[in-house]
């Protein structure tokens, strides 16, 4: 892939990721009553915000979606530009979550990595954004764990954070990783690579 399609690419995801963390995940599921046409929403409970990395890695390669991944946390935490969910800095370091927005870069390249080892089938997109997210739940526990040996997480608010971010968003994460690999199979056939 050409440079300049990999910057564009870059510039995509980090566009993505940036408004992906102000839009809530949600699915769409029919009425029960077939009297009606409405359908309802569910809140996931999580944002869009990972998947943009995984959908760039499977999409354009390692290269594109960890650069724009770079790009995202270097963003963030200038005062200036306040991309995180809960505003940004260098004060941000200290945020327990910060280590999982952190793993969006090594998340971002192995999924792009394996997404381009193999012929783009739904198995394999599938498989290498599941990689992506478990290196994303990897560098935040490992994160996590730093700031509690550090003592700024105390050891109850550590399981109770451990819980709140690697246990109960897994579902509305495996919910969005299944979008990302429909879209991304698409996106793959639709441009010939």
């Amino acid at each position: 892939m050409a440079i300049s399609t990999e910057l564009l690419w870059a510039l995509i995801g980090l566009l993505l990721t940036i408004g992906g963390t102000f839009l809530p995940a949600s699915v769409a599921v029919p009425s029960r009553d077939w009297g009606h046409q409405a359908i309802q929403m569910y809140a996931l409970g999580i944002t869009y915000q990972f998947g943009a990395g995984l959908l760039v890695g499977c999409v354009a390669g390692k290269n594109p979606a960890t650069l724009s991944q770079v790009a995202y946390v270097l963003l963030g935490l200038t005062p200036w530009f306040p991309v995180f969910s809960k505003g940004g800095g260098l004060g941000y370091l200290a945020e327990p979550s910060f280590g999982y927005i952190l793993g969006f870069i090594p998340g971002a390249w192995i999924c792009g990595y394996l997404a381009f080892k193999a012929v783009p089938k739904l198995e394999v997109l599938l498989i290498s954004c599941l990689t992506g997210l478990l290196s994303i739940h990897f560098t935040g526990l490992l994160y996590l764990g730093g700031l509690r040996l550090l003592g700024v997480v105390k050891p109850i608010e550590f399981i109770q954070l451990l819980l709140k971010f690697s246990v109960e968003a897994l579902p509305g994460q495996f919910a969005v990783v299944c979008a990302v690999t429909i879209l991304a199979y698409g996106l793959r056939r639709l441009l010939f690579y």
